[in-house]
């Protein structure tokens, strides 16, 4: 399916005030002059809404994992999302997504861990990865600590994030557990492929770049090839037995299509699915909220889904 409506008024708004910054595209930064970049992303969310926050260092297969938890009002046991960031695997860390986790731990009722994984290119594929399952492991094997309920776990994540929560749900069905009562893929990049509809209809001017992504999966990827467990989740040709998934794309976005492939390859495969595109918006709008505030729309998708799986 082909763009069809304008950028919305809100992200084109988005746009020019990042053009008038003069941010330039990740590929012309050097890795730190990006991380630093990035905070900038914290101005366009709105104000934190009130919520529990603790702060945990966890046991993981390289280093301890730096983790935040989440937890909203009310009695438990609470369902529990385990939350990977984005960040292309090179940028983002907990404070990225601090202020939607708050409002998404408020809206569906759940505790949520969010995992602060390494990072490329000091870490490349699968350190990632490793962490996103070691954490998932501890947050199951914790949940009544948590004052959660480990039948009711889900994973989730954004952009790079997203990528982690497909590769999570599918390496958690093939080894047996955690069990995941559902996935939430939020703008996922799901393979390796810069020639789709949508890297050619959005390479450049919509925030998120061709060339951009290009930067994160080298990072990412190091000298490695792309033959390596769980790194292209869309490429997987047994997809039956994975959880119900909730898949969100954006119209203005390079990984779009991959997404939208990854949710029909679901559906065929005889996993429950229900996938959004988001007209008008760009990648990742999720973290900018308080800037393009229409595409709060998300957030009661999030929770509509999520209460579809395990209730609150």
């Amino acid at each position: 399916m082909e763009a069809t409506l304008p950028v919305h008024p809100e992200a084109q708004a988005l746009l020019g005030a990042l053009a008038e910054a003069g941010m330039p595209p990740f590929p012309q930064m050097t890795v730190p002059g990006a991380r630093a970049a990035t905070k900038g992303f914290l101005d366009l969310q709105g104000e934190p809404e009130p919520i529990a926050v603790d702060n945990r260092r966890i046991d993981g297969p390289a280093s301890q994992i730096p983790v935040r938890v989440y937890t909203p009002d009310g009695a438990g046991p609470k369902p529990l999302i385990v939350y990977y960031h984005g960040g292309g695997w090179v940028i983002g860390d907990l404070e990225i997504v601090d202020r939607p986790l708050r409002t998404i731990a408020n809206r569906t009722g759940a505790v949520i861990v969010s995992v602060d994984y390494r990072l490329a290119p000091e870490h490349v594929a699968p350190a990632a990865f490793d962490d996103c399952y070691a954490a998932t492991e501890w947050a199951a094997a914790h949940a009544a600590e948590l004052g959660a309920d480990p039948a009711r776990l889900i994973v989730a994540g954004d952009s790079a994030g997203g990528h982690l929560a497909a590769s999570v749900a599918q390496a958690a069905t093939d080894r047996g557990g955690p069990a995941i009562a559902a996935q939430l893929l939020l703008f996922p990049a799901t393979d390796f492929d810069f020639s789709t509809p949508s890297y050619e209809e959005n390479a450049d001017g919509y925030l998120l770049t061709r060339g951009s992504m290009e930067w994160f999966w080298a990072h990412y990827l190091g000298a490695q090839n792309v033959d390596i467990d769980y790194l292209t989740p869309g490429r997987r040709e047994d997809l039956a037995g994975l959880p119900p998934a909730f898949v969100a794309t954006a119209e203005y976005d390079p990984l779009r299509d991959e997404g939208e492939a990854y949710a029909r390859k679901l559906e065929a495969a005889g996993v429950a699915v229900t996938a959004k595109r988001y007209d008008g918006m760009l990648h990742d709008f999720l973290w900018t909220l308080g800037a393009t505030p229409s595409g709060a729309v998300i957030i009661d998708d999030i929770a509509a889904a999520v209460t579809a799986a395990v209730g609150r």
